[in-house]
């Protein structure tokens, strides 16, 4: 049903817009008490089996939404009533910024991916945290906040702009994710050197802890597919070194190799996600579990469409695994689907429990 809809609507629409409209729909939906509670169990049935732990966080199941949909955290429990088991928001900058111009956002529907240059456009890091504050939880769920850098801060003065964003929003983020990654902010992803990555995850590190004394932070990083092999190492060994408490991997790439979809398309400039993601995300997630192991926690995104996707995914090393392209493509049954699949294949599976599975096969060739 959602595909006729899709290929009748919102493939006529652009895709912005397509974003805005849907997003409209859910936080509609969720503020309608006896809707949101049909929804809810229609769309997020829980599985025992399926339930994770992860940075001392108890959570419904694996798999989350990514950054990226939600910016601002205005549909928190709507993306929560439709079954994601966390929310990453973000994500947010250290001041307000309307991101790049218009047209900045692609499908490319043969190849199943998106091409964004949004530009980390959204309120900014005082406006999200005073919104995470006011809120009152309709449905209990796990919220990362995913910051940035502003784009007209020089990279000079990166850690400062990141360390407001980490004081404003650590009280209210179960995880806190520095994004260095994104290829839509110009300089960002120098910062993923360990040179310059180390001061910096030092200061939101300090930052988090000052804020928040009455419990830890958990802080991850988020890294391109783009980097090399031994750039991945890099971050790895330094983030064993730092202590910290995850990776997430990877964001968008900007390579094209390969697309099906029209010249003029693959042209655009930005970050592709999709579909065509999947295989080297997935490299660099065995990669990094060869290099930590069990020492810091990974989260698999980048390709992810199914069940099938995420659970290879746990079998490299993911804890947690995030989608977010594929369900502009599947639509709200897309979660409820992967859980399913994901309950059925650990049932038929060796592994007593989804912990057991993660990073089995790159032990296998360990």
């Amino acid at each position: 049903m959602y595909k006729i809809f899709f290929n009748l609507v919102f493939q006529r629409m652009d895709p912005e817009k397509a974003h805005h409209l849907a997003f409209r729909w859910i936080r509609l939906a969720v503020r309608i008490p006896v809707l949101r509670t049909f929804v809810a169990a229609a769309l997020a049935p829980r599985y025992r089996e399926l339930r994770t732990e992860a940075f001392g966080l108890r959570m419904h199941g694996p798999f989350g939404l990514a950054a990226g949909f939600d910016k601002n955290a205005v549909a928190v429990d709507g993306m929560a009533m439709l079954g994601f088991d966390h929310i990453e928001i973000g994500t947010v900058t250290g001041e307000a910024q309307p991101g790049n111009p218009k047209k900045r956002l692609f499908r490319l529907v043969p190849d199943r991916a998106l091409i964004n240059r949004m530009g980390f456009n959204n309120e900014g890091s005082l406006a999200v945290a005073a919104r995470l504050a006011s809120r009152e939880p309709v449905f209990k769920t796990v919220v990362g906040v995913n910051i940035g850098k502003t784009k007209v801060v020089p990279e000079a003065e990166a850690v400062g702009d990141y360390v407001k964003s980490a004081e404003r929003l650590a009280p209210f983020a179960d995880y806190l994710v520095v994004n260095v990654s994104s290829p839509n902010t110009p300089g960002l992803r120098n910062l993923q050197a360990t040179e310059a990555l180390r001061p910096l995850l030092t200061a939101v590190r300090e930052a988090a802890d000052r804020i928040v004394a009455n419990r830890r932070v958990p802080l991850l990083v988020k890294i391109a597919p783009d980097l090399a092999d031994e750039d991945v190492d890099a971050v790895a060994d330094l983030a064993v070194e730092l202590g910290l408490d995850g990776i997430i991997a990877t964001n968008t790439t900007i390579a094209r190799e390969g697309l099906r979809s029209e010249a003029s398309l693959v042209k655009e400039t930005g970050g592709l996600s999709g579909a065509p993601l999947k295989e080297r995300s997935l490299e660099v997630l065995r990669r990094l579990y060869a290099r930590v192991g069990d020492r810091i926690t990974l989260v698999g995104v980048g390709g992810v469409e199914n069940a099938e996707d995420v659970w290879q995914r746990i079998l490299a090393g993911a804890t947690l695994v995030q989608g977010y392209s594929a369900f502009v493509y599947e639509g709200p049954f897309w979660s409820r689907a992967i859980h399913k699949g994901l309950a059925a294949r650990l049932r038929t599976s060796p592994y007593a429990t989804l912990a057991d599975a993660v990073g089995a096969d790159v032990r296998k060739t360990a």
